[in-house]
């Protein structure tokens, strides 16, 4: 993945070329890196729990396959494939998926440094 030093070149590519990652059991994950935005591809196990966390960054979730009970601060919601949700930097949230594989497209500015670390 390129660093934000590198000088970036439009591109068009698709998720099959896009190499997965294993982040952990149950869970993988598919990255492709701008300057400024990031955009994710997540593979959840059915009934895998993410703890409830914020991050500075800003995130919009399209839900792709799959329905998830999110916990967004004090309020729990059921979304389903074709929903999407918007948190706005330093969000309390977190997500159940619920009783079948789930994938979720991730929208970060800025971009997850977190994310190309650890991968």
């Amino acid at each position: 993945m390129p660093t934000t030093e590198q000088k970036l070149e439009p591109l068009q590519t698709d998720w099959d070329s896009i190499p997965v990652e294993q982040v952990q059991e149950g869970i993988q994950r598919q990255m492709i890196v701008g300057k400024n935005v990031m955009i994710c591809r997540f593979r959840f196990a059915p009934n895998l729990v993410t703890p409830a966390h914020d991050h500075p960054h800003e995130q919009m979730t399209l839900i792709q396959k799959g329905r998830v009970l999110f916990t967004i601060g004090d309020e729990q919601r059921i979304v389903k494939a074709g929903d999407v949700l918007h948190f706005p930097s330093g969000t309390w949230h977190g997500a159940t998926m619920l009783d079948e594989e789930v994938v979720l497209i991730d929208v970060f500015s800025p971009i997850r440094e977190d994310f190309l670390t650890s991968s």
